[in-house]
Parts: structure tokens; C-alpha cells; sequence
């Protein structure tokens, strides 16, 4: 479902989207703008992730997967 918004944006970027469209680098002025902010939530999404896994303590992460792992080693076929 798409819902219209209204924006305000200053000359310069106006001029620039106008740009873009008439260049034929995108169909709309709306589908440059959809582009734009699904990349920027994109980037924000993976900044996020990259931050909180900053936070993660590597030493513990790997004990947790190995521990894991050695409880099903037993349960593994032979290769």
C-alpha cells in the first residue's frame, strides 16, 4: 500500500531530483524519493547492526557457538 506524503525540499535539491529525472536515471520525482529513503533505512539498519555487534564480546560468542556445536557433535555422520 502507498500512502502520498507531502515534502519540502530547498531549490538546490529540487533542482537536482528534476536533474535525475529528466536525465532518465529515474521515471519520478516520487520514485527517486521512495529510492532515496528506502537506501537511507537501509543504512540506518545496518549501522545499527554494526553498532550492536560492536557491543558483542567475541570470546563469549565463540564459547556459546562451541558449546553449542559440542552437544551435536555426536549426532554428525561420518564423512
Amino acid at each position: 500500500m502507498m500512502a502520498k506524503i507531502a515534502i519540502s525540499l530547498d531549490e538546490k535539491a529540487l533542482t537536482d531530483v528534476d536533474r535525475l529525472v529528466r536525465e532518465g536515471l529515474f521515471p519520478s520525482r516520487s520514485r527517486l524519493i521512495q529510492d532515496a529513503i528506502a537506501e537511507k533505512l537501509a543504512r540506518t539498519a545496518r549501522q545499527r547492526l554494526a553498532r550492536e555487534s560492536a557491543l558483542l564480546d567475541p570470546q563469549f560468542e565463540k564459547a556459546l557457538a562451541e558449546e553449542g556445536l559440542s552437544s551435536q557433535v555426536d549426532e554428525w555422520p561420518e564423512y
